[in-house]
């Protein structure tokens, strides 16, 4: 099973850690992007969104992102056919408001995938203290799998998941894995938040700090490229 400490560990450290890769940006778009590295850590802020190339796995190869917008970007990833995740590019939004204080938390995608390598394509929800890390995964191609046991099919937020409940030994994790893989929809996210709390009691009123939208990527041996389309999300 996939462990999933890195990426709040990669999203704090980001800005302390980057380091140079030693690939050009051959893949990014034919129009030139706003912004774009091949930096391990590298990541910048764009229209209240942040993004990361957050590189964090062992065993990693090359992986170059680029940005015409905090909600159009897209990744180019050479990573060996070997086990264990080895990036989680992704684009974040900070929302810090406490579940009840929430009237809507809701996100729309629209990505563009290879039919090839392992990956999945998930949001990232943490909390203020990371305590709690909510993964909710649209597809997902090749070996990869959630931590954790299966707690059964639930459906919320406008998709049918089947859930998962683990640990990786610094803070619990809850994945939702869609049962049909998915590359555009709207995700209501405060009904499956409140799922959690009221229904199952796996937390309290937690204060939800960021909302990250990205590829969790294991292998994309010979480069792959990753692209999300259109990204929003939105809360009150």
């Amino acid at each position: 099973m996939a462990s999933t400490l890195r990426k709040i560990t990669m999203a704090v450290l980001a800005p302390a850690m980057a380091v140079g890769a030693t690939v050009g940006l051959a893949s990014a778009p034919a129009s030139a992007a706003v912004w774009n590295t091949c930096d391990q850590y590298g990541n910048t802020s764009l229209n209240g969104y942040t993004l990361y190339n957050n590189i964090w796995g062992s065993g990693a190869g090359s992986q170059c992102i680029w940005a015409n917008s905090g909600t159009n970007w897209g990744v180019w990833a050479d990573h060996p056919n070997t086990g264990g995740i080895k990036s989680y590019p992704n684009s974040k939004k900070v929302v810090n408001k406490s579940i009840t204080s929430l009237g809507s938390l809701s996100s729309n995608y629209n990505v563009s995938v290879p039919s090839s390598g392992a990956f999945n394509t998930s949001y990232d929800i943490w909390d203020t203290n990371y305590k709690y890390e909510i993964m909710l995964w649209v597809n997902k191609t090749g070996a990869v799998g959630p931590l954790g046991s299966s707690q059964g099919n639930v459906t919320l937020g406008g998709h049918t998941w089947t859930v998962y409940k683990g640990t990786n030994g610094s803070n619990q994790v809850f994945s939702f894995v869609r049962t049909s893989n998915s590359t555009s929809g709207t995700v209501n996210v405060l009904p499956i938040l409140k799922w959690i709390k009221d229904t199952k009691g796996w937390f309290g009123n937690e204060t939800i700090g960021d909302v990250q939208f990205g590829f969790e990527i294991t292998s994309s041996s010979g480069g792959l490229n990753f692209t999300t389309n259109n990204l929003t999300v939105s809360s009150s």
